[in-house]
């Protein structure tokens, strides 16, 4: 007998995804003059995965004065809030906390704006997280480089790697004064670079990188922040420098000029 069932869709096999959850704000304070940390904590955060530390995650934002019972109503019926992607600094599940750092630009983006004026007891919706992105440490030496955008990845790498790794790390900051205490192995060489104008193309990060004496063995990087930055970067250790694409985290997390949509639509168009 033929079976005339219909083949399941991917889709229809294809787990659910869950709903986005509600966090609350529990403290936010100026982490440094131009960095924003934001603790959300509660039962909302019950079940979350442990080991994501340094996993990107979707932040849904509510409108000025919206109240949470028609915010909730909105994540599940539409219209969709204002997403920005933004990267999970720390969890504590014995606290039920976790922190997101944001880059303060003032009122310039929503996400920096409703940062600028979170208080206990707001809210944002929340998607995720995603694994972290460096997932093992098996290289001879290790090369990080982020701008203010891409520091808490580039942190969390940092801190979960062995302690005896070696290596190179270059922040890039917008003061003196945003340098930030990072546990790092004392194998890896720390450097903060200061480039005042976020808004203006920088090719510190690149110089840098070009200067180093670069080493035997296995390199693995980790490396994000602006897209021109970026596709420079990626030029330099693909195709001068021949490290296998599985060995080189490297991502344009924003563009100078543009909001986090218009980006991603071009990086779509670019891959």
């Amino acid at each position: 007998m033929v079976n005339l069932a219909p083949t399941p869709s991917v889709d229809s096999i294809r787990p659910a995804r869950p709903e986005p959850r509600i966090l609350t704000v529990k403290r936010a304070w100026r982490l440094t003059p131009n960095m924003i940390r934001v603790t959300f904590a509660g039962p909302e955060l019950d079940g979350f995965p442990e080991g994501r530390e340094g996993g990107n995650c979707k932040l849904m934002l509510p409108d000025p004065g919206e109240v949470r019972k028609s915010f909730a109503e909105r994540l599940r019926n539409g219209p969709r809030p204002a997403r920005r992607t933004y990267t999970v600094r720390h969890h504590r599940p014995d606290m039920r906390e976790i922190d997101i750092d944001f880059v303060a630009h003032g009122d310039n983006g929503q996400a920096s704006r409703w940062a600028a004026h979170a208080q206990p007891g707001d809210f944002l919706g929340f998607a995720g997280p995603s694994p972290a992105k460096i997932q093992r440490f098996d290289a001879d030496w290790y090369l990080l480089a982020a701008d203010p955008s891409a520091i808490p990845v580039a942190a969390v790498t940092l801190e979960t790697m062995p302690r005896d790794a070696r290596g190179v790390a270059v922040f890039e900051v917008t003061s003196e004064d945003d340098k930030q205490d990072i546990r790092s192995p004392d194998g890896v060489a720390v450097h903060w670079l200061v480039h005042p104008d976020p808004n203006s193309p920088s090719t510190q990060q690149e110089a840098f990188i070009r200067g180093l004496d670069w080493p035997d063995g296995k390199v693995q990087t980790c490396i994000a922040g602006e897209s021109g930055v970026i596709r420079s970067l990626r030029s330099f250790l693909h195709q001068e420098k021949g490290l296998p694409r599985e060995d080189t985290y490297i991502s344009g997390y924003w563009k100078i000029g543009l909001v986090e949509d218009e980006h991603q639509a071009i990086k779509r168009i670019e891959v």
